[in-house]
């Protein structure tokens, strides 16, 4: 089994997508690597692009007080994008480069082995909540094999539009009861089983 910093050197030599050609810096993600809860957005933007880490711009510090709102702190937690490289002018990842990136989430999942995994905007939505509305789905977790998976609005839609912020916030108050319940499941519990909704 590799370790996160060999998945780290992979992703720095990926070229399974064009993103590379266009990006300052692989953003491959941070975070322990026995995290309980793995966060995962859409793609690095402008400063994450310069610095190398995720979620260190204007969302970042908004998704910095959702931590606190909780009693946790980023470096509790595993945050990582769908893709790794940022697309060209912040437009939103293609397609294709999602699936050509899927490998590096994969191993990073299998790595870190998260009780919890919170998807942050519809693209990591849609990996894991397949032909599903955010606007429906935000705040509802389903567990599977153990693991809470829970939809999340990205932390930029609360800059764009004000109205999302309380939304957010709220949900992110979901995030320790949930966690709290599955630590309490007796471990036969956690064998692969039918979705059941929170």
């Amino acid at each position: 089994m590799s370790s996160l910093s060999e998945v780290y050197q992979e992703i720095a030599a990926c070229r399974r997508c064009d993103l590379y050609k266009y990006a300052t810096k692989p953003v491959p993600g941070e975070g322990p690597e026995n995290a309980e809860i793995m966060f995962i957005g859409e793609a690095p933007g402008w400063n994450e692009d310069q610095q190398g880490r995720p979620f260190v711009g204007a969302a970042g510090k908004f998704l910095d007080q959702l931590f606190a709102s909780i009693g946790m702190k980023r470096e509790q937690v595993y945050i990582t994008n769908m893709v790794k490289h940022r697309p060209p002018n912040n437009r939103e990842p293609l397609p294709g480069e999602i699936t050509a990136c899927s490998i590096w989430l994969d191993k990073q999942i299998e790595l870190i082995h998260p009780r919890m995994i919170v998807t942050l905007g519809r693209h990591s939505m849609a990996r894991f909540f397949p032909n599903r509305s955010i606007s429906k789905i935000h705040g509802t977790a389903e567990k599977r094999n153990g693991v809470i998976y829970f939809a999340m609005y990205h932390p930029a839609a609360a800059l764009h539009q004000q109205n999302l912020r309380k939304e957010i916030e709220q949900d992110m108050l979901k995030i320790p009861a949930l966690l709290k319940e599955l630590k309490s499941q007796p471990a036969e519990q956690t064998k692969p089983q039918q979705l059941s909704m929170f």
